[in-house]
């Protein structure tokens, strides 16, 4: 089991490296998805139906998202591979609070946006990201 941050940040390289060994990441964060990690974890076991743990890696040409196991955190299959032009507007919405950031991502093939919240223990990946993909400062 991942524990680790660098740890969960190798193992999502190296699934990278599998399917494009050309491309290099840039920085990956964690996230889970929901309206707020507060009222999830309210919830119980049954918020935790409603949630979704992923893994977003900006790399040198494209934004990959892969769902993350519940139980070991490690990079499971491979969601999506958005291209930075398309990926640089399907981002809105960030917020960076004290214990929980969010932002609002836009899938391919999705209806809407989905909320990705990010932990305090990855703000600065997101610090990161943000600017990286879009040129805009977060504000907080």
């Amino acid at each position: 089991m991942a524990i680790r941050k660098s740890t969960m940040q190798e193992q999502v390289a190296q699934a990278i490296a599998a399917i494009e060994p050309t491309d290099r990441p840039i920085v990956t964060f964690h996230t889970i998805t929901g309206p707020s990690p507060w009222l999830m974890n309210a919830l119980g076991l049954i918020g935790q139906l409603f949630v979704k743990y992923y893994f977003v890696t900006l790399t040198e040409r494209v934004v990959v998202v892969h769902r993350a196991s519940r139980m070991s955190n490690r990079p499971q299959e491979l969601l999506y591979v958005v291209p930075l032009e398309q990926a640089r507007v399907v981002v809105s919405d960030i917020k960076r609070n004290p214990l929980w950031s969010s932002l609002r991502f836009h899938f391919p093939n999705e209806e809407k946006p989905t909320r990705l919240n990010v932990a305090r223990y990855w703000r600065s990946e997101l610090d990161v990201f943000v600017p990286a993909l879009t040129g805009q400062r977060i504000a907080g």
